[in-house]
């Protein structure tokens, strides 16, 4: 895969994240524990043998120069090629207008890669894939774009701003609708395209010099009748990372042996940010059941089916139930919490009740105090 370059496009948050983006990008919101959400597509590329990988960052992306460095964890901390986390040039129009100014204001970047194909992904849609089946599809079908998608089984989830498919019988796409609602089809698209560099660098620059600037609206589904836009099918387990309650929902989705092994190892690793942490301490009194618990935590209370990341402190008499609690967050003794999500550092004084419901989780904005 030497021949393909990876761009990890941030320039679409997910609003609907609410608190869990109010001072993060979506790409950097914690899961599963100890990884960001970037993490995943980053991994999934290196693991495809991609060594030249570019992120088009968007807003808050302080926490993702923090959070990749180098890119060594990524082994992309190279003297040629590797990681390059390019910042929003919008120099040649104001505000931003769409994804494709940020492509328009890294030009430079992509003509200067030697590189014949490109993988373009989005972060907030998590999965384990190999990328070269799908580039080797490409090629073989000589299409102009390749969309990779997922036939999801489950209809459980918020899956309403998704954009979804409708294939030929030669797998051509001839229709992507924006609102699931409208169509039927559970064949979503995963915000992933193969291309080769000359093309899309020429849709880019059509594109923005007629006042368009959406990657999907304007260069994909606009030129589904004159471009041969072919769907590829990613078969392993995918969460959509659009809603807290979707977030809420995968989250939990961890607690499955199986999900886990699907996700974290095959058919790669997933690799994160190295922090040098003790193992968690568990007192005579803690009581753990169906639980995540990341290294630094100390346990005195009880936890059932929640998720702890690292360095969580729960103290003697509390209850955690179906929850997930962020880093270095602190629970005081004889606190209950079922169903809530702490972001990072909140402290839940003595005594305190939090709840939430399945379907609809509470959140508490990092460093809450309750």
């Amino acid at each position: 895969m030497n021949n393909v370059l990876g761009v990890i496009n941030l320039s679409i948050n997910q609003p609907l994240l609410h608190e869990l983006t109010y001072s993060r990008a979506t790409a950097t919101v914690p899961f599963g524990g100890r990884y960001r959400l970037i993490d995943f597509v980053l991994s999934n590329m290196v693991n495809s043998g991609i060594n030249n990988v570019a992120v088009l960052a968007h807003n808050s992306y302080r926490s993702i120069i923090d959070h990749l460095g180098s890119g060594k964890e990524w082994d992309l901390d190279r003297k040629h090629r590797g990681l390059f986390i390019l910042p929003p040039n919008n120099s040649h129009a104001p505000g931003f207008n769409g994804d494709l100014q940020n492509f328009y204001g890294s030009l430079e970047y992509f003509d200067r890669s030697n590189e014949e194909y490109v993988v373009v992904s989005s972060s907030h849609m998590i999965c384990n894939i190999n990328y070269t089946e799908a580039v080797e599809n490409h090629q073989r079908t000589k299409a102009d774009i390749t969309v990779i998608y997922k036939e999801m089984e489950d209809d459980s989830g918020d899956f309403s701003n998704l954009i979804t498919l409708d294939i030929a019988e030669d797998g051509r796409v001839v229709r992507m609708t924006e609102n699931r609602l409208t169509n039927q089809s559970s064949k979503v698209y995963m915000r992933m395209i193969v291309i080769k560099k000359d093309l899309l660098i020429d849709l880019v620059k059509k594109s923005v010099n007629q006042n368009y600037y959406d990657l999907v609206r304007h260069v994909i589904i606009r030129n589904l009748n004159t471009l041969k836009v072919h769907a590829y099918e990613y078969k392993g387990y995918l969460a959509i990372i659009n809603s807290v309650q979707n977030y809420y929902k995968y989250s939990k989705e961890l607690l499955n042996p199986e999900v886990w092994k699907s996700l974290f190892y095959e058919p790669g690793l997933i690799y994160t940010k190295i922090k040098d942490e003790p193992p968690a301490r568990y007192a005579r009194s803690a009581n753990v059941s169906n639980s995540q618990v990341a290294n630094g935590c100390i346990i005195e209370g009880t936890v059932e089916n929640s998720i702890l990341f690292r360095g969580v402190r729960i103290g003697k008499g509390a209850v955690v139930r179906n929850s997930i609690l962020m880093q270095k967050c602190v629970i005081e003794e004889d606190s209950t919490l079922d169903h809530v999500i702490l972001d990072k550092e909140v402290y839940v004084t003595r005594g305190n009740m939090l709840a939430g419901e399945e379907t609809s989780p509470t959140v508490f904005t990092k460093k809450s105090r309750i």
